[in-house]
């Protein structure tokens, strides 16, 4: 008998595995889309005070084939997807990981061909998914973020189809396979890719959900397309700009605001950058990330360009029911983004906001720790409206 996917298919906390920040968030990030127990307690045994991404990526490499010699092929993917995550897109291995952990995660979820298409879409292809339920309440199509594939988010693609609802899933342009395989770069005018999927699916009447800097993507497409009836912003993510220079020292910071509408010493700023990045794993690996989704050639283009995703500017377009999501403690995303955010939806049709706490495990960024929380959360709105 085929499993049926719930929220309780998901772990509640947020555990201390790795004495960085940034590295603890992403080893409950795979730990919350496995819900392994024993995934868990390996990931806890590889922390270490010398520790280097190389090193790093190298404990993931053999525990994922270790998991494959056990059969453990969800916790293979999550190792592989885990190695993959820090390597940098000049390395050749990294693609490898990548078609590794794909393959892995949708054998354990049973996601077969028939199930995954390849959309033309200017001069390369999007990768999309569409699950289907019996006797559907409607149509979730979900967009992805920043640094995700969309493959990593199938268990709980499978809870909504579970729930009655048939789903769409992609990765867009700056996303997965439109990245990897096609080299296209990302776009704040996110109603294109998601014309293009609506068109040759043959749908409307849509819930468009939006996970991470999904949360900015899905209100510019809701801005445009309006085959969107329903907006989720899971979390909200108003401005990338702030988001970005949210983690710079203030100096950095500072020059960077007063310089960057005129494009004024953009040399010292590219310098300040590239010692930052020397000193913080975290922050070389986030801006080499950020210039390879945006297609940026310095870090500098990649903070001047993150301004074109700043949902201010497109707000009082959107006129559809909205549901905002906040983690309390959020460290990407501060919590006065928040109102900001509700400021500027001034034509919507209803808006929702639902602040997640520590004391229910969900303060974090996407509410991680307490996923099912999140999700029962936005099926109990669509219930609502």
């Amino acid at each position: 008998m085929k499993k049926r996917w719930t929220t309780k298919d998901f772990p509640i906390g947020i555990y201390q595995l790795n004495h960085d920040q940034s590295v603890n968030f992403q080893m409950n990030r795979f730990f919350n889309w496995s819900n392994d127990k024993v995934l868990l307690e390996q990931m806890k045994a590889l922390d270490k005070i010398n520790q280097t991404y190389p090193s790093l990526i190298n404990d993931f490499k053999k525990l994922g084939e270790k998991s494959v010699e056990e059969g453990q092929i969800l916790r293979a993917a999550m190792y592989f997807r885990a190695a993959e995550f820090y390597l940098p897109e000049t390395d050749p291995s990294k693609q490898q990981l990548r078609k590794k952990f794909i393959s892995l995660n949708n054998k354990f979820y049973d996601i077969d061909e028939k199930q995954h298409f390849l959309i033309p879409y200017h001069d390369g292809k999007l990768s999309a998914y569409r699950l289907t339920s019996k006797n559907s309440r409607g149509t979730i199509l979900f967009i992805n973020g920043f640094d995700g594939y969309i493959e990593e988010l199938t268990r709980m693609m499978l809870v909504y189809q579970d729930a009655g609802y048939d789903v769409i899933y992609f990765d867009g342009p700056g996303q997965g396979y439109a990245l990897e395989e096609n080299k296209m770069p990302m776009t704040s005018e996110w109603e294109e890719p998601v014309k293009g999927i609506l068109d040759y699916f043959n749908v409307d009447d849509i819930t468009a959900i939006g996970m991470s800097l999904g949360g900015n993507l899905v209100l510019h497409a809701a801005a445009f397309e309006k085959r969107i009836k329903r907006t989720v912003c899971f979390d909200v993510l108003p401005s990338l700009f702030n988001c970005i220079t949210r983690q710079l020292p203030e100096t950095i910071k500072n020059q960077i605001s007063s310089s960057i509408a005129k494009n004024e010493n953009v040399e010292s700023i590219n310098a300040a950058l590239n010692r930052l990045m020397e000193k913080s794993l975290m922050l070389q690996w986030a801006i080499q990330q950020g210039m390879h989704v945006l297609g940026a050639s310095t870090p500098y283009d990649f903070i001047k360009q993150s301004l074109d995703y700043d949902s201010s500017k497109i707000s009082e377009l959107v006129d559809q029911d909205i549901l905002l999501l906040a983690g309390q403690d959020d460290h990407y995303v501060a919590l006065d983004q928040l109102p900001l955010q509700i400021s500027t939806l001034s034509n919507a049709h209803s808006v929702t906001a639902r602040i997640f706490t520590a004391k229910e495990s969900a303060s974090n960024h996407c509410q991680l720790g307490n996923i099912g929380l999140a999700i029962s959360t936005i099926l109990n709105w669509l219930d609502q409206i």
